[in-house]
């Protein structure tokens, strides 16, 4: 492990760690990720070609979106600082038959390794997570070939997204364990182009993402004001 650079909140992996033995339950914590995994690969998939590509799951817990990227063709490497659900994910291709390169390491420091390695980058439901997003985003850019493209998902700093992603998701549906999510860490979209920007990456799309926990449909949509997907390039 390298632990050269590390934008990491402890108790945040410590979090999704005791979550681990229970990532690849459709119907366990992890839920919502089951449900909202194919609308992330098919926004993905309709805006790189994955088949032969080199792409980096960063922040990617138990493989969720790392194996669904493998079995569309991409040469997949996957990243987290969190160890267990890092085992999980390894142990589960055992399951899949699929390959993918598990690595304990922060992105800052992967950066440092592979420079412009990647066709695309992928950060789903992450930057919410850290301590400085813009680090996060900065590294991935300089992890990009130029004309590759980057991915992310997140929730915006809203009351809409407050009452649904927090009050709604965590203490009355139990969709999510308590404490999942921090408002203050919710990221605007005016905040993602100033970061992108700031990192030298050119903002593509914006994308409203819904999602009913009822029915287990998720979807995208115009509104970003809950949840949101991004895409990026960095110029050739």
């Amino acid at each position: 492990m390298n632990t050269t650079v590390e934008n990491v909140d402890r108790a945040e992996t410590a979090k999704f760690d005791r979550l681990a033995s229970r990532w690849w339950d459709p119907d366990g914590e992890s839920r919502p990720l089951h449900d909202l995994n194919p609308v992330r690969l098919a926004y993905v998939a309709q805006r790189t070609p994955l088949r032969g590509a080199r792409v980096l799951d960063v922040g990617c817990g138990g493989g969720l979106l790392s194996e669904a990227l493998a079995a569309a063709g991409a040469e997949v490497t996957a990243i987290d600082l969190a160890p267990g659900v890092l085992d999980v994910a390894r142990l589960h291709l055992f399951e899949s038959g699929l390959q993918v390169d598990y690595r304990e390491i922060s992105v800052e420091a992967l950066a440092q390794q592979l420079p412009q390695h990647f066709d695309a980058v992928t950060c789903m439901e992450m930057l919410e997570h850290v301590p400085d997003p813009g680090s996060v985003i900065e590294a991935c850019a300089r992890l990009l070939k130029p004309g590759g493209r980057w991915f992310a998902s997140t929730l915006n700093r809203t009351p809409q997204a407050f009452a649904l992603g927090i009050v709604g998701a965590e203490y009355l549906l139990r969709l999510l364990p308590r404490g999942t999510h921090h408002y203050r860490q919710f990221i605007r979209p005016s905040e993602m182009a100033a970061a992108l920007r700031a990192a030298g990456l050119e903002l593509e799309h914006l994308s409203g993402l819904d999602y009913n926990p009822l029915t287990r449909r998720a979807s995208l949509k115009t509104s970003v004001a809950v949840n949101y997907l991004v895409a990026a390039v960095k110029p050739a």
